[in-house]
């Protein structure tokens, strides 16, 4: 019902709209019609009768040296009124002065005519329509005929006419107007149901759709996330259909992505408390048993005794480290300052600092680095903390008596960078997750408890520099975890 409704009232508003746009282009057409047609009627009137002047002077001489001729006036005044009653005759001076006249009720306003239509007129009688005063309506231009007078050569005036009157005017005005109100309320009204009938079927094949996207679109906004619109037979409104859906998909996609992003909270939480947790009992409970036994703990039992709450408290520290740096990198507040460094010179000052570690271990360190390596552009400091967890990762999953090895390789892009190891190797299981943050593998030999935010850290600061953490590993076949640097391009 609400579809339907709705629908309905989208399609009667716009119907009147077009009913109100129609009436107003309706009313336009009429008034254009009727200027149009009126302009026409002149035209025609002075193409008819233009000549009257010219034929009259031709024959006749009203003026002669400045004295009217009243036998010729009256011969004027008859034969004019004999081809058109409606005239008016006019008899004007060389500067446009009205000497005689004809015209009805004898009464005229002006004594003077304006001579610029009149030459107009004599020198293109035949093009547009010129009009010019009527002395009995100063207000308005009326269409005319006039002829210059001559008598021997000279100008001694000029025969204006008026080829409507105010008489005639009054007669067909109305008689116009009511020919103009026939026709353009005919045409107005034939043009107008077509133009209404066309208009609204169009405008109903045009909004067919909307009642049904506006359905799914309430759907979709009261729960109904699995509510699309059916793309068929929906016309010029598809693209908005399928706008539509695109952005419920990404939505949908983006909801999925925040319940995942809370499954990995919920897990952090989880994997933090614990790996908090631990530290701290074995730090408590260490203090608790030095107070209990203070006078009892003999001096190499304390010694031993603060060994272990000092490792505890600096595994809680590294832990506190990494969180700290893992929410930098992915809020983007690190700044990273690229330069251009040579990279085997970075590799053995690291190996230099865990050479101590392996040999605790009894792994041995391995740097396979060939001279002639080109400088890579990148944060030096960055790049430090990415070999360094890789290397803290290999350490802790290789077992006493292995090996880790620092390869680094130029190829056509850059500077490969390839840490590898002798442990067990990871499960091809899990290598899909393994770079994911707060994801670690399952625990067991050599594979000790954490966090698993090093990686994290590992594949965020790549990112940052445009490249990419990969690892090559196969069960009991050790891991090779492996990057590239751009190498610098100076100039």
């Amino acid at each position: 019902m609400k579809k339907k409704g709705f629908s309905n009232r989208l399609y009667w508003k716009i119907s009147a709209t077009l009913f109100t746009l129609l009436l107003v282009l309706g009313g336009l057409y009429i008034v254009i019609t009727a200027y149009v047609g009126r302009q026409y009627l002149e035209e025609a009137n002075q193409r008819l009768y233009g000549h009257i002047a010219d034929s009259t002077v031709a024959v006749m001489t009203p003026l002669v040296q400045g004295k009217v001729d009243t036998q010729a006036v009256q011969d004027i005044m008859h034969s004019t009124m004999v081809i058109n009653p409606s005239v008016e005759v006019y008899l004007l001076d060389t500067l446009g002065g009205i000497i005689t006249y004809l015209a009805p009720n004898k009464k005229i306003k002006l004594d003077r005519v304006n001579l610029a239509p009149v030459h107009q007129f004599i020198r293109n009688r035949y093009g547009r329509t010129i009009k010019g005063d009527d002395p009995r309506n100063p207000e308005d231009k009326k269409v005319f005929s006039a002829a210059p007078i001559y008598h021997k050569g000279r100008l001694e005036g000029y025969l204006y006419i008026i080829l409507a009157s105010e008489e005639q005017a009054a007669v067909t005005t109305p008689l116009f107007g009511s020919y103009i109100l026939r026709l353009g309320t005919r045409s107005f009204l034939v043009i107008l149901a077509i133009a209404l009938i066309v208009g609204m079927v169009v405008i109903w094949l045009l909004t067919r759709g909307l009642g049904q996207i506006t359905d799914t679109v309430r759907r979709f906004k009261e729960g109904d996330h699995q509510a699309r619109i059916e793309l068929k037979d929906q016309g010029d409104l598809t693209p908005l259909a399928e706008t539509f859906n695109s952005m419920a998909d990404t939505i949908m996609a983006n909801i999925r992505e925040l319940q995942s992003v809370e499954n990995l909270r919920r897990e952090l939480i989880a994997n933090v408390s614990h790996d908090l947790r631990t530290p701290l009992a074995i730090m408590q409970g260490y203090i608790e048993t030095m107070m209990i036994k203070e006078k009892d703990l003999s001096a190499e039992d304390r010694r031993r005794y603060l060994r272990i709450m000092l490792d505890s408290s600096e595994k809680l520290s590294r832990l506190v480290a990494q969180l700290f740096e893992y929410a930098k990198l992915e809020a983007k507040q690190v700044q990273v300052q690229k330069e251009p460094f040579f990279l085997a010179e970075l590799a053995q000052d690291i190996l230099v600092k865990y050479r101590v570690l392996a040999d605790k271990q009894d792994i041995s360190l391995v740097l396979e680095a060939p001279a002639g390596l080109p400088l890579v552009f990148a944060d030096v400091a960055l790049v430090e903390r990415v070999i360094q967890n890789l290397l803290d990762n290999a350490l802790k999953f290789t077992p006493e008596g292995g090996e880790v090895t620092l390869c680094l390789k130029e190829d056509e892009k850059g500077v490969e960078v390839l840490i590898s190891d002798t442990g067990p190797g990871i499960p091809e299981s899990e290598q899909a997750f393994i770079f994911e943050r707060y994801r670690r593998g399952e625990a067991g030999k050599n594979k000790p408890a954490g966090a698993g935010l090093g990686l994290a850290i590992v594949k965020k600061i790549l990112e940052i520099h445009q490249s990419a953490i990969q690892l090559r590993s196969a069960p009991n076949q050790g891991a090779t975890f492996w990057f590239r640097l751009p190498a610098y391009k100076a100039g």
